[in-house]
């Protein structure tokens, strides 16, 4: 069975920057994949464009077998994304929002309300998202990203807003104990205390290093040519070798 995404030698220069340099990867089906590294290494260019939101300078991107640029009409619904920036619909309370969501899919409103059970929100359901907490609202952005039951789930910095009481329900919208668990690429800008949202067997990656962490240990993988792998164990954290040499544009 071919990967659920594949990433070939990508690139993006935004001028003489070089924002993505070679990137290389795969993550299969039904797998959590994390991409790495410190602030300015080229993480959210690289989802923008495997999400089908920016065109790359060279290089392959397919998700699902389907080429995301440019922006695929038969890709987008068995897609979910969850922004680094939140926004949602003027004047519309946590629930409608979340409704509305599933309209656009197709999905009964009956799905919604799961979700916002879900992620927590079933208190703050008449509550305008403008109203709602930073944790609040990001956890109603990755509802929204979920309500659908995508087969792949983009989440940049998904529990950037929450406190561990917060994040812990929310993990429940993709969890081994779910009937089916979306294939996962997940951004963060350093290795959590566990890998979020993920289970046993999830990876980890980086535009330099590619990463791996059978739970809960890290184990971290890194050579010369991008996504190669030496073996190498680290049981603190995930340390991609290079990755700040990349600047991303603000």
């Amino acid at each position: 069975m071919s990967a659920a995404i594949s990433v070939r030698d990508v690139r993006k220069s935004y001028g003489d920057l070089r924002a993505v340099d070679g990137v290389t990867f795969e993550v299969g089906h039904g797998e959590f994949f994390g991409i790495l590294g410190p602030n300015g290494a080229g993480k959210t260019t690289t989802l923008e464009i495997i999400e089908g939101l920016r065109e790359p300078d060279g290089g392959e991107v397919t998700v699902l077998g389907l080429r995301p640029w440019p922006r695929n009409p038969a890709l987008l619904p068995r897609i979910g994304v969850q922004l680094q920036a939140t926004s949602f619909f003027e004047r519309l309370t946590a629930r409608e929002q979340l409704r509305t969501f599933a309209d656009l899919y197709r999905v009964p409103a009956r799905r919604a309300d799961e979700m916002l059970e879900v992620v927590g929100l079933t208190s703050a359901a008449a509550t305008r998202t403008e109203k709602l907490s930073g944790g609040q609202a990001q956890r109603l952005s990755i509802a929204c990203a979920l309500v659908h039951r995508p087969d792949v789930l983009f989440l940049d910095e998904p529990t950037g807003a929450l406190d561990p009481a917060c994040s812990a329900p929310t993990r429940r919208g993709r969890s081994p104990t779910a009937p089916r668990s979306p294939t996962t690429a997940c951004r963060s800008p350093s290795p959590p205390p566990s890998p979020p949202l993920s289970s046993p067997g999830s990876r980890t990656g980086a535009p330099s290093a590619g990463c791996r962490w059978p739970a809960p240990r890290w184990r971290t993988s890194s050579s010369s040519s991008p996504g190669g792998s030496t073996g190498h164990e680290d049981e603190q954290a995930a340390r991609p070798t290079g990755a700040g040499r990349r600047r991303e544009p603000p």
